[in-house]
């Protein structure tokens, strides 16, 4: 099911790409902007770090930017539920306009097989599990970042992601169940 979810999630986003681009007399204001997406969303911009920071606050989830490093901006985030990090990518010399988003989380428990890791990688659309140099199992997502992005593409995004851990939890707990099952 979590499957299909994720399959309709990129259907949406090929979808969200293929509409027509609004003609230059319907151009969105800022408060055109404000009044589709709902009050204070048109301040989200999903490019910028500090964004992702206050949309999670809004979720029960708490985010601090951890450090910068060249281009990068990382964050660490904690909610009642998990703990991950995320990486923006391709930031300008402000930390800010970043192209790329990427999410990680460390695997609670189980050591599956690089041989598992990889057939998971070969069922999954959007999630991609990797073993650290220290052995551990990990679950990534990543997302490019456009300057029309705002809180309803940032709250997709984390939808997908939750996915992401709902299945990296499902498989750790018996990846050759799970692998079967989702052959």
């Amino acid at each position: 099911m979590l499957r299909q979810a994720i399959a309709f999630t990129v259907a949406a986003l090929l979808c969200m790409a293929a509409a027509p681009k609004p003609r230059p007399a319907q151009a969105a204001t800022p408060a055109r902007a404000a009044a589709a997406h709902g009050a204070g969303a048109a301040a989200v911009d999903a490019r910028n770090p500090a964004s992702l920071v206050a949309l999670l606050a809004t979720l029960s989830a708490k985010a601090v930017i951890a450090r910068r490093d060249g281009d990068a901006v990382f964050l660490t985030v904690t909610s009642p539920t998990e703990v991950f990090s995320a990486q923006f990518a391709g930031c300008d010399a402000q930390g800010r306009s970043c192209q790329a988003l990427l999410f990680d989380r460390l695997g609670d428990a189980g050591s599956p097989t690089l041989s598992q890791l990889n057939a998971f990688n070969q069922t999954s659309v959007m999630c991609r599990l990797y073993q650290d140099k220290g052995g551990q199992a990990h679950v990534e997502y990543s997302a490019l970042l456009f300057p029309r992005d705002g809180r309803p593409e940032m709250l997709m995004q984390l939808n997908a992601w939750r996915g992401c851990i709902g299945d990296f939890n499902a498989f750790l707990k018996d990846p050759a169940g799970y692998l079967a099952g989702a052959a």
